[in-house]
């Protein structure tokens, strides 16, 4: 017969409190464990990446930037008055020689002035002459007035010298004698004041004909200027070149100084280039530089660096020389390249679509097992396509060039 067996439940229970404790014990050191483990590196496949090896020589830096082809000389050809469009002669894109007329305005109240301003030069010509004429008349006049007066006083001095010869030898009294010398003094003076008068009279005229000739050269002017106005309602290319813009149209009416037509010379282009400003610090007036037309390159050199700054780029001028490749036309969109300097024996790689020149930056660089692991890098001068490595690689070394921000967590990657 069974018999019931006697349980210490005190036992019991301090049993399954050692194997609860145990069991939290082990899960707690797994998840331990577990935390300190590293993640599973990342598979990527070989074919997304950009990889690169780096390499030791000659690295050209340059800097690159888009821009478009502008004309060297441009005439810009402004309204000299208000008129109204009447006729347009000429179309953008034709040849003109330095007199083609490109368009033709109207103002009549223009030339109503005009011909007002010839008529008041004409009157005032007219007046010009009439007061030449009688101041000569008045000229010659006192000039018979001086003659007379002189030849009476030398008459008068003449007779005092004979009375005197006379009265010498008592021929006549002393009395007469000295009425002869006084009447031969006062026509000295006579004569002395009528010469004083003459030259007075003689600046005079000339001081009338100065005032009347700068009334009519004022004239002169002012007609000249309606004149001028009125051929320039048939406005002229004024150089020869290409008409490139006519920013007008029949019936418009133009205010002064509106902007009628823009005339270039198509033959003398330079590029603008638009640089970032990042990398346009080390650009100077004198380098070399490469423009890509599409249709050919044209070398030239940089001739000028504006010293603003525009919507975070820098222009920078080059002229071109030689031959320009076939289609290069004002306003071309053209890609220009700007070389720095040549470096001779430098440690370079291709740029890295991540950090800036003269930074530390992680990059992955393979290894024989399939697979790339993060190192750091120091980057030094940067060109267009390559970067300097200052230290963290050796020649030989291949690493990954693209952008490996989404895998930032990580410092191995495994390669497919």
């Amino acid at each position: 017969m069974d018999v019931p067996r006697q349980t210490n439940k005190r036992r019991r229970t301090l049993t399954r409190t050692l194997y609860g404790v145990g069991g939290v014990t082990v899960l707690a050191g797994i998840t331990l464990g577990l935390s300190h483990l590293k993640p599973a590196a990342p598979s990527v496949s070989r074919a997304t990446v950009l990889v690169d090896t780096v390499k030791r020589g000659p690295m050209v830096r340059q800097v690159r930037g888009l821009g478009t082809l502008v004309p060297e000389e441009i005439r810009w050809i402004p309204a000299a008055t208000e008129g109204r469009v009447e006729q347009i002669l000429i179309k953008p894109g034709t040849a003109v020689k330095t007199e083609s007329v490109i368009l033709e305005l109207s103002n009549p109240e223009l030339e109503s002035a005009a011909m007002d301003a010839g008529w008041q030069l004409k009157a005032a010509e007219a007046d010009d002459a009439n007061l030449k004429v009688k101041l000569q008349s008045q000229l010659l006049d006192q000039k018979a007035a001086y003659a007379t007066v002189q030849a009476n006083a030398k008459q008068a001095r003449l007779q005092a010298e004979a009375d005197t010869e006379l009265a010498k030898h008592g021929l006549i009294s002393d009395l007469q004698m000295k009425l002869s010398t006084s009447r031969a003094e006062e026509s000295a003076i006579r004569q002395e004041l009528e010469e004083k008068r003459l030259e007075i009279a003689v600046e005079s005229m000339q001081a009338e004909l100065a005032a009347q000739e700068a009334r009519l050269e004022q004239l002169r002017a002012q007609a000249d200027l309606k004149r001028s106005q009125v051929r320039q309602l048939r406005v002229r290319a004024g150089i020869d070149g290409v008409l490139q813009q006519l920013p007008v149209e029949v019936g418009q009416r133009i205010a002064p100084g509106g902007t009628l037509a823009k005339v270039t010379v198509p033959g003398r282009l330079k590029a603008e280039l638009k640089i970032a400003e990042t990398q346009a610090k080390d650009v100077q007036i004198g380098q070399r530089a490469s423009i890509d037309t599409r249709n050919g390159l044209a070398e030239g050199t940089v001739s000028r660096v504006d010293p603003a700054v525009l919507n975070g780029t820098v222009t920078v001028d080059v002229a071109l020389a030689g031959t320009l490749p076939k289609g290069a036309r004002p306003d071309l969109s053209v890609e220009g390249t700007i070389e720095l300097e040549r470096l001779d024996d430098v440690l370079y790689v291709g740029r890295p679509a991540f950090g800036q020149e003269q930074s530390v930056v992680g990059m992955f660089k393979l290894d024989g097992d399939g697979g790339a692991a993060r190192v750091q890098v120091k980057l030094g001068r940067s060109s267009v396509n390559r970067v300097e490595i200052l230290d963290g690689l050796n020649p030989g070394d291949q690493v990954i060039l693209s952008d490996t921000s989404a895998w930032d967590a990580f410092d191995r990657l495994r390669l497919n």
